[in-house]
Protein backbone atom coordinates (compact mmCIF):
# COMPACT_ATOMS: atom_id res chain seq x y z
CA UNK A 1 0.00 0.00 0.00
CA UNK A 2 1.26 3.39 -0.93
CA UNK A 3 2.07 6.49 1.75
CA UNK A 4 -0.61 8.37 0.24
CA UNK A 5 -3.11 5.39 0.06
CA UNK A 6 -2.30 4.61 3.55
CA UNK A 7 -2.51 8.35 4.76
CA UNK A 8 -6.35 8.72 2.77
CA UNK A 9 -7.79 5.91 4.58
CA UNK A 10 -6.76 7.42 8.01
CA UNK A 11 -7.71 10.60 6.99
CA UNK A 12 -11.14 8.99 6.47
CA UNK A 13 -10.98 7.44 9.79
CA UNK A 14 -10.27 10.64 11.63
CA UNK A 15 -13.69 12.09 9.54
CA UNK A 16 -15.24 9.48 10.50
CA UNK A 17 -14.85 9.39 14.04
CA UNK A 18 -15.22 13.31 13.94
CA UNK A 19 -18.97 12.75 12.01
CA UNK A 20 -19.53 10.27 14.54
CA UNK A 21 -18.54 12.62 17.83
CA UNK A 22 -20.71 15.31 16.17
CA UNK A 23 -23.83 13.28 16.36
CA UNK A 24 -22.87 12.37 19.82
CA UNK A 25 -23.07 16.08 21.05
CA UNK A 26 -25.86 17.04 18.95
CA UNK A 27 -28.30 14.24 20.54
CA UNK A 28 -26.66 15.06 24.20
CA UNK A 29 -28.06 18.76 23.51
CA UNK A 30 -31.04 17.82 22.51
CA UNK A 31 -31.73 14.77 25.90
CA UNK A 32 -30.62 17.81 27.87
CA UNK A 33 -32.86 20.23 26.25
CA UNK A 34 -35.45 17.12 26.89
CA UNK A 35 -34.60 16.42 29.93
CA UNK A 36 -34.49 20.57 31.09
CA UNK A 37 -38.31 20.93 30.05
CA UNK A 38 -39.34 17.88 31.25
CA UNK A 39 -36.97 18.53 35.09
CA UNK A 40 -36.54 14.78 34.69
CA UNK A 41 -33.35 14.18 36.37
CA UNK A 42 -33.09 10.44 35.13
CA UNK A 43 -32.14 11.41 32.14
CA UNK A 44 -30.23 13.87 32.66
CA UNK A 45 -28.41 11.85 35.06
CA UNK A 46 -27.72 9.51 31.33
CA UNK A 47 -26.14 12.48 29.75
CA UNK A 48 -23.54 12.79 33.08
CA UNK A 49 -22.55 9.21 32.94
CA UNK A 50 -22.24 9.28 29.44
CA UNK A 51 -19.60 12.09 29.10
CA UNK A 52 -16.46 9.98 29.54
CA UNK A 53 -17.39 8.18 26.17
CA UNK A 54 -17.21 11.49 24.00
CA UNK A 55 -13.84 11.77 26.50
CA UNK A 56 -12.59 8.68 25.35
CA UNK A 57 -13.62 9.68 21.43
CA UNK A 58 -11.75 12.42 21.35
CA UNK A 59 -8.34 10.57 22.90
CA UNK A 60 -8.84 8.04 20.21
CA UNK A 61 -9.33 11.15 17.71
CA UNK A 62 -6.44 12.56 19.16
CA UNK A 63 -4.01 9.38 18.96
CA UNK A 64 -4.84 8.61 15.09
CA UNK A 65 -3.67 12.89 14.52
CA UNK A 66 -0.55 12.00 16.32
CA UNK A 67 0.34 8.69 14.63
CA UNK A 68 -1.03 10.11 10.77
CA UNK A 69 1.43 12.86 11.49
CA UNK A 70 4.25 10.91 13.24
CA UNK A 71 4.11 8.37 10.22
CA UNK A 72 2.83 10.05 6.95
CA UNK A 73 4.97 13.59 7.91
CA UNK A 74 2.26 15.62 5.76
CA UNK A 75 2.91 18.82 4.93
CA UNK A 76 0.62 21.79 3.44
CA UNK A 77 -3.20 21.01 3.09
CA UNK A 78 -2.86 17.61 4.30
CA UNK A 79 -1.34 19.04 7.66
CA UNK A 80 -3.83 21.29 8.26
CA UNK A 81 -6.41 18.69 8.06
CA UNK A 82 -5.20 16.63 10.15
CA UNK A 83 -4.77 19.56 12.83
CA UNK A 84 -8.01 20.86 12.12
CA UNK A 85 -9.77 17.93 13.04
CA UNK A 86 -7.93 17.90 16.22
CA UNK A 87 -9.09 21.60 17.00
CA UNK A 88 -12.69 20.02 15.84
CA UNK A 89 -12.80 17.42 18.69
CA UNK A 90 -11.36 19.69 21.27
CA UNK A 91 -14.27 21.83 20.57
CA UNK A 92 -16.90 19.05 20.22
CA UNK A 93 -15.47 17.84 23.64
CA UNK A 94 -16.37 21.22 25.00
CA UNK A 95 -19.87 21.12 23.69
CA UNK A 96 -20.39 17.82 25.28
CA UNK A 97 -19.18 19.05 28.81
CA UNK A 98 -21.94 22.14 28.48
CA UNK A 99 -24.16 19.82 27.41
CA UNK A 100 -23.55 18.32 30.82
CA UNK A 101 -23.97 21.05 32.15
CA UNK A 102 -27.40 22.01 30.66
CA UNK A 103 -28.61 18.38 32.25
CA UNK A 104 -26.94 19.50 36.00
CA UNK A 105 -29.33 22.38 36.14
CA UNK A 106 -32.31 20.10 34.91
CA UNK A 107 -31.40 17.69 38.10
CA UNK A 108 -31.05 21.21 40.04
CA UNK A 109 -34.55 21.68 39.78
CA UNK A 110 -35.64 18.61 39.91
CA UNK A 111 -38.99 18.43 41.81
CA UNK A 112 -39.75 22.16 40.93
CA UNK A 113 -42.51 23.42 38.29
CA UNK A 114 -40.77 25.48 35.81
CA UNK A 115 -41.62 29.64 36.33
CA UNK A 116 -42.39 30.13 32.45
CA UNK A 117 -43.18 27.96 29.27
CA UNK A 118 -39.54 27.51 28.07
CA UNK A 119 -40.07 28.58 24.67
CA UNK A 120 -36.24 30.56 23.42
CA UNK A 121 -34.21 28.07 25.26
CA UNK A 122 -35.00 25.01 23.01
CA UNK A 123 -34.93 27.19 19.62
CA UNK A 124 -31.33 28.00 20.67
CA UNK A 125 -30.43 24.47 21.67
CA UNK A 126 -32.17 23.59 17.87
CA UNK A 127 -30.05 26.23 16.40
CA UNK A 128 -27.11 25.14 17.87
CA UNK A 129 -27.78 21.62 17.00
CA UNK A 130 -27.70 22.75 13.52
CA UNK A 131 -24.89 24.23 13.90
CA UNK A 132 -23.20 21.21 15.57
CA UNK A 133 -24.55 18.80 12.32
CA UNK A 134 -23.23 21.85 9.41
CA UNK A 135 -19.71 22.81 11.33
CA UNK A 136 -18.85 18.98 10.86
CA UNK A 137 -20.22 18.86 7.23
CA UNK A 138 -18.67 22.06 6.42
CA UNK A 139 -15.48 20.09 7.64
CA UNK A 140 -15.87 17.13 5.43
CA UNK A 141 -17.13 18.67 2.37
CA UNK A 142 -13.91 21.86 2.96
CA UNK A 143 -17.68 24.14 2.43
CA UNK A 144 -16.75 27.63 3.10
CA UNK A 145 -19.95 28.56 2.59
CA UNK A 146 -21.55 26.36 5.06
CA UNK A 147 -18.81 27.26 7.49
CA UNK A 148 -19.32 31.09 6.96
CA UNK A 149 -22.88 30.02 7.92
CA UNK A 150 -22.05 29.23 11.09
CA UNK A 151 -21.73 33.53 12.31
CA UNK A 152 -25.29 34.54 11.29
CA UNK A 153 -26.66 31.39 13.58
CA UNK A 154 -24.62 32.63 16.37
CA UNK A 155 -26.05 35.89 15.68
CA UNK A 156 -29.39 34.15 16.03
CA UNK A 157 -28.99 32.76 18.84
CA UNK A 158 -27.04 35.58 20.58
CA UNK A 159 -29.91 37.49 20.24
CA UNK A 160 -32.06 34.88 21.50
CA UNK A 161 -30.12 34.77 24.73
CA UNK A 162 -30.21 38.81 25.67
CA UNK A 163 -34.15 38.42 25.33
CA UNK A 164 -34.13 35.26 27.28
CA UNK A 165 -31.80 37.61 29.77
CA UNK A 166 -34.04 40.57 29.77
CA UNK A 167 -37.38 37.77 30.60
CA UNK A 168 -35.22 36.36 33.16
CA UNK A 169 -33.77 39.34 34.78
CA UNK A 170 -37.49 41.07 34.80
CA UNK A 171 -38.86 38.32 36.63
CA UNK A 172 -36.66 37.78 39.20
CA UNK A 173 -37.39 41.81 39.66
CA UNK A 174 -41.01 41.17 39.87
CA UNK A 175 -40.94 37.69 42.64
CA UNK A 176 -37.57 37.44 44.20
CA UNK A 177 -39.02 33.70 45.13
CA UNK A 178 -38.12 33.26 41.02
CA UNK A 179 -34.27 33.44 41.76
CA UNK A 180 -32.89 30.37 41.76
CA UNK A 181 -34.40 28.91 38.79
CA UNK A 182 -33.74 31.83 36.64
CA UNK A 183 -30.45 32.23 37.19
CA UNK A 184 -30.42 28.44 36.59
CA UNK A 185 -31.64 29.02 33.35
CA UNK A 186 -29.68 31.72 32.57
CA UNK A 187 -26.69 29.71 32.88
CA UNK A 188 -28.58 27.43 30.23
CA UNK A 189 -28.66 29.89 28.06
CA UNK A 190 -25.07 31.06 28.80
CA UNK A 191 -23.87 27.37 27.85
CA UNK A 192 -26.21 26.94 24.95
CA UNK A 193 -24.65 30.39 23.63
CA UNK A 194 -20.70 28.69 24.29
CA UNK A 195 -21.96 26.04 22.58
CA UNK A 196 -22.66 27.90 19.50
CA UNK A 197 -19.36 30.21 19.97
CA UNK A 198 -17.91 26.72 19.57
CA UNK A 199 -19.38 25.78 16.47
CA UNK A 200 -18.21 28.98 15.06
CA UNK A 201 -15.00 27.99 16.27
CA UNK A 202 -14.73 24.87 13.66
CA UNK A 203 -16.17 27.03 10.92
CA UNK A 204 -13.40 29.24 11.00
CA UNK A 205 -10.89 26.62 11.32
CA UNK A 206 -12.73 25.35 7.92
CA UNK A 207 -11.85 28.49 5.90
CA UNK A 208 -8.18 28.20 7.71
CA UNK A 209 -7.98 24.55 6.16
CA UNK A 210 -9.08 25.43 2.68
CA UNK A 211 -7.91 28.64 1.95
CA UNK A 212 -4.67 28.93 4.46
CA UNK A 213 -5.78 31.97 6.25
CA UNK A 214 -7.83 32.18 9.88
CA UNK A 215 -10.82 34.89 9.48
CA UNK A 216 -13.16 36.23 12.38
CA UNK A 217 -16.22 34.69 11.70
CA UNK A 218 -17.66 37.39 14.25
CA UNK A 219 -16.59 40.59 12.66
Amino acid sequence: MTARREFDIGLVQLQNMLVEMGERVEKALGDAMQALEGLNSPLAQRIVKADPELNRLEERIADLGAKLIATQQPVAKDLRRILVALKISSDLERMGDLSVDIAKAAIRLEGQSLIKPLVDLPRMAELAQTMIGESIRSYIDENVDLAYKMAKDDDMIDALYSQILRELFEMMGDNQKTINQAMNLCFVGRYIERIADHATNIGENVVYLVVGTRPDLNQ
